[in-house]
């Protein structure tokens, strides 16, 4: 009898060794992501260690989270959120779509006193003039006309922009408040970009 060709041979001892696995031991995620990285300047590896919420969000199941933990995930959601003591939600557009047109920040490459970016064309349409956008987030355009500019408006937009895990649990936006990533003051720019009726947004 002919021996198997080796290569053949490393394929059948490497598959048995796979199929030998107890089902019971599936592979430490947690170990090989942080193996994954190493800390480098700003970024370090706490960024690794999620929170219940994000636990909850990231273990594969087949249906949506239960609507008591959606819900009550939400609300501590929105317990984090500082609203401005003084009313005051909003501050200079132009310095918003700046802070929306920017990525950068937080970055192992960026200064960690540099300004930060919103980044927001990523994810949305910021204007009717734009040739490309993101489209992982709903469009902006138009903000003003669609929401409207009352007290309630400037409350939830305020609050999804400060953690918007509070109207969706399981949201991929970024915490720009809550996270750190962007001022209170680059916040009511922002707001600005979205209310304002000069701006691109809303022209």
């Amino acid at each position: 009898m002919r021996a198997a060709p080796i290569g053949l041979a490393v394929i059948v001892a490497v598959a048995g060794c796979a199929a030998a696995r107890p089902a019971s031991e599936p592979p430490d995620l947690a170990a090989a992501i942080a193996a994954s990285f190493r800390a480098r300047g700003q970024a370090g590896l706490d960024r690794l260690q999620q929170s219940e919420l994000q636990r909850e969000c990231s273990r594969p199941q087949p249906d949506p989270l239960p609507a008591d933990m959606q819900e009550r995930l939400q609300k501590q959601a929105l317990q984090t959120v500082r609203f401005p003591d003084d009313a005051r939600w909003l501050g200079d557009w132009k310095r918003g779509e700046a802070i929306a047109q920017s990525g950068s920040g937080l970055q192992h490459s960026d200064p960690p006193a540099a300004a930060r970016g919103g980044g927001c064309y990523g994810c949305h349409q910021l204007s009717g003039s734009e040739i490309s956008y993101g489209t992982l987030g709903p469009s902006l355009y138009r903000y003003l006309e669609r929401n409207g500019a009352g007290a309630d408006a400037m409350q939830r937009t305020w609050a999804r922009i400060w953690n918007p895990h509070t109207v969706n649990a399981c949201s991929i936006m970024p915490r720009f408040g809550d996270g750190g990533i962007l001022t209170p003051d680059q916040i009511r720019d922002v707001m600005a970009l979205l209310f304002d009726p000069q701006s691109p947004v809303n022209r």
